[in-house]
């Protein structure tokens, strides 16, 4: 007989859990050597705390009211149940404080292109620190991470939260209109970008630049591209990108680094620069992260930060293909 699990959401058995937690391990490994302490938060939160932290993924939560009458929910991420602990539980201590977990989150989605309701992430958070450094030292505990479970090969975009909108609100974009690009932007659908763009009735200039922007990706020689496009918001930046590449090679890290000035995340407390990681043996992305310096005075305690996660299923699929493409490749030489 077979019983049914909801769409969304899978058994492992002990052949994987096994794998799974030797990468896991060697996860912790690296947070730990970066000096990030393992914490852990409570799988329900109250609506209201998730909603305070990001309105826009707010409805994407399960939720469910408790028998006193209160409205729960599960969480969605781990970013928004760290604010709240930072702001509560660590309110007496001076920052920056480094923060790592391995939990799982769900979001009420429709199962779609490998998408999952119950999904396993690992990741950090740097609460405290100033851009560009903070984001230097996040992207360099990305890239160790990504060596230690052997994806040596995977990617680490890089773009700014802010270019489009600050753009959007230069062009005197209506904010429907704005809340649509922006989406067609995070699902990365450039043919729906163009046509949501033709119907603004911009200027030849202004729609080049929008058009544009998206499909500058690759090295710094990509910042030169866009400066030219003109226009304070594309300047305000490619300047802001610019200092945090900067700060990245610095630490060893800018080979590994592709700009995507059409990079977009769909979660919305980030602010200044934005991660997306991507290993060519997978089509998926594998996890993200970036900037976030408003969240925390949503919860009473200003501070700067930035983080990213890891989305475990996708990480241990590309690291299987890595393997098999290594034993390829080695068997072809």
């Amino acid at each position: 007989m077979i019983h049914r699990i909801p769409p969304g959401t899978r058994d492992v058995l002990p052949a994987e859990m096994r794998e799974l937690r030797r990468l896991q391990a060697a996860l912790a490994a690296v947070f730990e050597r970066f000096g990030y302490g393992e914490v852990a938060t409570p799988t329900i939160e109250y609506d209201e705390v998730l909603a305070r932290g990001d309105e826009r993924s707010a409805p994407s939560a399960y939720r469910f009211f408790d028998a006193d009458g209160e409205l729960l929910a599960m969480r969605t991420d781990m970013t928004i149940p760290i604010a709240r602990l930072v702001a509560s539980r660590l309110a007496g201590e001076e920052p920056p404080f480094r923060l790592a977990y391995f939990a799982n989150a769900y979001r009420a989605v429709r199962p779609q292109r490998g998408q999952m309701r119950e999904f396993a992430q690992a990741g950090v958070e740097l609460v405290g620190a100033d851009a560009p450094d903070g984001t230097a030292e996040v992207i360099e505990v990305l890239s160790a991470s990504l060596d230690a479970v052997g994806l040596t090969r995977a990617v680490i975009g890089l773009g700014d939260a802010d270019l489009y909108r600050q753009l959007l609100a230069e062009l005197e974009v209506a904010e429907d209109r704005q809340a649509r690009i922006l989406a067609l932007l995070a699902a990365h659908d450039l043919v729906g970008l163009e046509d949501e763009v033709d119907a603004l009735g911009l200027d030849a200039g202004a729609r080049e630049t929008l058009l544009r922007l998206p499909n500058l990706r690759g090295g710094s020689e990509i910042l030169d591209e866009a400066r030219q496009l003109g226009g304070a918001a594309v300047e305000r930046a490619i300047e802001r990108l610019s200092v945090t590449f900067r700060a990245a090679e610095a630490r060893g890290v800018g080979p590994r680094i592709n700009l995507d000035l059409g990079l977009l995340r769909d979660l919305g407390y980030y602010t200044g620069a934005i991660l997306e990681v991507y290993d060519p043996a997978l089509g998926h992305v594998l996890g993200g992260g970036g900037r976030y310096d408003e969240l925390m005075g949503r919860f009473g305690r200003p501070l700067p930060a930035a983080g990213f996660a890891l989305y475990l299923e996708r990480v241990h699929i590309a690291q299987a293909e890595e393997e098999r493409l290594a034993s390829a490749e080695e068997v072809a030489g």
